[in-house]
């Protein structure tokens, strides 16, 4: 209530934002056609030419990461010296975790292995048992540290300027104050900004593009409704419903409420798969798996299959990648929101750790249950998706649980509220970047939330009306690109702020000018204040 009446949104922002979406999502909806054409040219370029940067901008985060987490800065609190977190560890860490997976991680542990199964990596025969070996362990390193690297590094110099040095607005432009000075305040940081805006509606639509068809199939499953657009039109109102009402009532009564249930769901889904399954299979594919991953972490995180160009790294690490990118401003400022108190290293074990484990607790039990599927033909998931596409798999798997329509309901439930904690987290995330004065402590207007909210429906309804998995895929591409460039900014404004405000943990240079006694009195001096390292 007190920032509604300090004025709210932020003109230049808001409105430039709000008709370059709109505009988006009424050209895809009445040209559908031209809108195909478009993701198709967008979609070979980005992935041709700019395949190598994305994994080399993952490695850098990554890298970054690591060096500030357990480097001089890890204990630096994101805030002043007397503030406290506000929400427990556990509400933190659910909010954190169900903002920044959505709905895409009950989708994609099952659609992932039938994939890679009979389009195996790194010139592997499909269908071979090292298929089904490398089926399971490719979706937890697309879902594993790197992803999460690229969610965590704008979050703690953006969280540093809101609490510790105390910007008045919670914006990725006002974050890269130290960088540009008083220019975020004028027509550099509206450019930010918009751009961050456009990343984050992007990011969104292809997560809704992705989460609708399979909600829908399932649904056609359960019930046997049709499958038509209308029924699609219907479930993204319900979702508008949903997370706008979560919206407008805030974090602690909304986001945070829905973040805790879906989290106690999630897992009692997960553990009855795990002990109804192949226990023991599961478990073993899981072992092998990290293995995997520990051997041949960087082979992965680099391979771009120059000489064969067989696809995989263009259509799926390349793809998340980028989808990661664009979704890291929502994580960076919402993250930043809900972190005040906490320190540089806890944020980076909460993101890269837990928030990896969580997902690899997913594809690992979810993933490997379909990879026993199909390596003992107990059913046809090739043929699954190829009658019904990729949602028509995930049916297919769901059906072989024991209490199939049961187990499929909760199913159903997990990933409408998954993506309704992310699409809140967005609205909100959208309404803060668009208002002009918002301290780390208040909440964007109820009015900007609820707007936003409404307008990630309208283009997701473009997103289906043009169809298919691509041009969802193409809204997190063009996004990514130039954001990679704010988020660079935005790592050196950090890495800046901390310097300037904590120059006693910087290295010190002793120049060799002085006679040898007085050069060891003040080594020893700074080593005892842990200031040099001898």
């Amino acid at each position: 209530m007190e920032q509604e009446r300090r004025g709210g949104i932020n003109p230049p922002v808001f409105w430039t934002s709000l008709l370059i979406v709109l505009c988006l999502g009424i050209f895809l909806i009445f040209w559908p056609e031209a809108g195909q054409k478009a993701v198709d040219t967008v979609w070979t370029f980005v992935t041709s030419k700019f395949g190598w940067y994305f994994l080399l901008f993952g490695m850098f985060c990554f890298v970054v990461l690591m060096w500030l987490a357990f480097g001089r800065y890890g204990n630096v609190k994101l805030g002043r010296a007397e503030d406290e977190p506000e929400f427990s560890t556990f509400s933190w860490i659910a909010m954190l975790f169900c903002a920044g997976i959505g709905g895409g991680i009950m989708m994609w542990c099952i659609m992932e292995p039938v994939y890679y199964m009979s389009g195996p990596p790194l010139g592997v025969e499909p269908g071979s048992p090292l298929s089904f070996e490398w089926a399971n362990t490719y979706g937890l390193f697309h879902w594993g540290f790197s992803a999460w690297a690229i969610y965590c590094i704008p979050t703690i110099p953006i969280a540093y300027a809101v609490f510790a040095r105390r910007e008045p607005s919670l914006r990725i432009s006002t974050s890269c104050r130290a960088i540009f000075g008083d220019l975020v305040d004028g027509w550099v940081g509206v450019v930010i900004d918009i751009f961050i805006m456009f990343g984050l509606v992007g990011a969104v639509g292809t997560s809704l593009g992705f989460a609708v068809p399979a909600l829908s199939s399932v649904l056609h499953a359960l019930f046997g409704i049709e499958q038509t657009m209308l029924l699609q039109i219907a479930i993204i109102i319900a979702w508008v419903l949903v997370f706008g009402t979560s919206v407008y009532r805030g974090l602690n009564k909304g986001i945070k409420v829905l973040s805790d249930i879906n989290i106690y769901l999630a897992l009692a889904l997960i553990v009855f798969v795990l002990l109804a399954g192949p226990t023991v299979y599961i478990l073993k594919m899981w072992v092998n798996s990290f293995g995997l991953i520990l051997d041949n972490f960087f082979r992965m995180s680099f391979w771009l299959d120059p000489v064969a160009e067989g696809g995989f790294p263009e259509a799926w690490t390349v793809f998340y990648w980028a989808w990661w990118i664009a979704y890291a401003p929502m994580m960076g400022l919402f993250v930043a929101r809900i972190s005040k108190g906490r320190t540089i290293r806890e944020l980076v074990i909460a993101e890269c750790v837990w928030g990896t484990l969580g997902c690899w607790v997913y594809f690992a039990i979810f993933g490997a249950y379909t990879v026993y599927l199909e390596s003992n033909q107990i059913t046809s998931l090739q043929q699954a998706l190829a009658a019904g596409g990729e949602f028509g798999a995930i049916a297919a798997v769901l059906q072989t649980l024991p209490l199939p329509k049961i187990m499929m309901s909760v199913w159903a439930l997990c990933i409408f509220i998954f993506l309704a904690t992310t699409l809140d987290s967005t609205s909100y995330t959208l309404a803060s970047v668009c208002t002009k004065v918002l301290h780390g402590d208040e909440q964007p207007a109820l009015w900007n939330r609820v707007v936003w909210a409404v307008t990630l429906g309208v283009i997701s309804i473009g997103l289906l009306v043009i169809g298919g998995l691509r041009p969802a895929q193409l809204s997190s591409l063009a996004a990514a690109l130039p954001l990679t460039l704010v988020l660079i900014i935005l790592v050196i404004s950090g890495i800046k702020m901390l310097k300037e405000d904590f120059p006693h943990l910087s290295p010190k240079i002793i120049a060799i000018d002085s006679k040898p006694t007085e050069v060891n009195t003040q080594i020893q001096d700074l080593d005892a204040k842990g200031e040099v390292t001898i």
